[in-house]
C-alpha cells in the first residue's frame, strides 16, 4: 500500500521534529550572529550574504542538535529526566532525526560554498565541532566549552562570510558568546551529576561537585561580559549598546540567583529552576544584545 499523508499529519510531524531539536533555542545563536554581521557592516549588510549566513547558522545549530538526539538516544533513555524526549518514547525514530540532520547539514555546506572559499574550506572544522559535541561528554569534562565553540561558529561564521578572512576582533564576540553559553550549560549540567557519575560520564558538575562548578560557570560569564563590553572598542558602538550589555549582565546575573534559590542552596531535583535560568533567561540575553546593537547603529 501507498502511505498518504495528509497536511496535518505532515504539521504534525514538523511539530515533533522542531520539538525534539529544540528549534526555538536556535535564538541562543542567530540573534548574535545577526549581531556579527551589524556590527562589521555598520548597519549596512548585504541581503543575499545576510540570508545565506543565517540559513547556515540555523541549519548548522540545529543539525547538531538533531545528531545529538540519535547519539543519546540511549542514555537519554535511561536518565529519568530525559526518558520522556522524542526518540526515547517512541514519537519519533532515530532514522527519521538523522535524515533531519543529513538534510541540515547539506544546507550548511550548499550555503557556506555560496558565500566564499573560506567558508567552504573551515567546513571540515564545523563538521567536527557539530559532530562531536554528542561524543565529548564521553571522554572529557570540557564538553561545556565544546558546546561554546560549536555554537559560537555562528558567530564566527558570520564575520569570515562577510570578510573571507580571520581578524582579532571577531575573536572578542565569538569568545563572549562560547563562555556564555558554556557557562549556562553548566547550570543546566548540575541536575544531572548523579546519573552522569552512575554512567560513568563526563561534566564539570560531576568532576569538581556543585560549589566548583558553579563558581567555574560564575568565572565563565564575568569573562564573557568582559568581553561583551570590550565591543565598542572594536567596532562603532557606544552608550546604547553598553546599556544592552550592562541589561544582559544583570539578566545572567539572575540566571545564577534563580538557580540557587530563596535558600542561597542548589536543590538538584528542582529541574524547572534549573530550565528557567539555563534556557528561558538566555533566550532573552541574545535579544537584549541584538537590540542593542540595532538601536546604537541606527538611531
Amino acid at each position: 500500500m501507498t502511505a498518504c499523508f495528509t497536511i496535518p499529519d505532515i504539521v504534525r510531524k514538523l511539530r515533533l521534529i522542531c520539538g525534539a531539536v529544540m528549534f526555538r533555542h536556535t535564538l541562543f545563536s542567530l540573534p548574535f550572529a545577526i549581531t556579527a554581521i551589524l556590527l562589521e557592516t555598520n548597519g549596512r549588510p548585504d541581503p543575499q550574504k545576510t540570508l545565506l549566513i543565517l540559513i547556515a547558522a540555523a541549519a548548522g545549530r540545529n543539525a547538531a542538535n538533531a545528531l545529538n538526539r540519535v547519539i543519546d538516544a540511549d542514555i537519554d533513555k535511561k536518565n529519568e529526566r530525559t526518558a520522556d524526549r522524542h526518540i526515547p518514547r517512541g514519537a519519533l525514530s532515530k532514522k527519521t532525526l538523522l535524515i533531519v540532520a543529513l538534510v541540515l547539514c547539506a544546507a550548511l555546506a550548499v550555503a557556506a560554498c555560496m558565500l566564499n572559499w573560506l567558508c567552504a574550506v573551515l567546513l571540515p572544522a564545523a563538521a567536527v565541532l557539530i559532530g562531536g559535541y554528542s561524543f565529548s561528554k564521553r571522554f572529557t569534562w570540557l564538553c561545556h566549552y565544546w558546546l561554546g565553540l560549536a555554537c559560537c561558529c555562528a558567530v564566527m561564521g558570520s564575520f569570515l562570510a562577510l570578510t573571507g578572512h580571520f581578524a582579532v576582533r571577531y575573536f572578542v564576540l565569538a569568545l563572549a558568546h562560547c563562555l556564555w553559553v558554556a557557562g549556562f550549560d553548566i547550570i543546566y549540567a548540575l541536575q544531572d551529576i548523579a546519573f552522569d557519575r552512575a554512567e560513568r560520564l563526563h561534566s564539570i558538575p560531576a568532576r569538581f561537585g556543585v560549589e566548583k562548578a558553579r563558581i567555574i560557570a560564575a568565572v565563565s560569564h564575568l569573562v564573557s561580559i568582559a568581553a561583551l563590553c570590550m565591543v565598542p572598542v572594536f567596532w562603532n558602538v557606544s552608550v546604547i549598546y553598553l546599556i544592552a550589555a550592562g541589561v544582559s549582565s544583570m539578566l545572567i546575573f539572575a540566571e545564577h540567583r534563580i538557580a540557587l534559590g530563596k535558600t542561597g542552596v542548589f536543590h538538584i531535583r528542582e529541574e524547572r529552576r534549573i530550565r528557567i535560568a539555563s534556557y528561558s533567561i538566555n533566550e532573552i540575553v541574545p535579544l537584549v544584545i541584538l537590540l542593542g546593537t540595532i538601536l546604537d547603529i541606527y538611531l
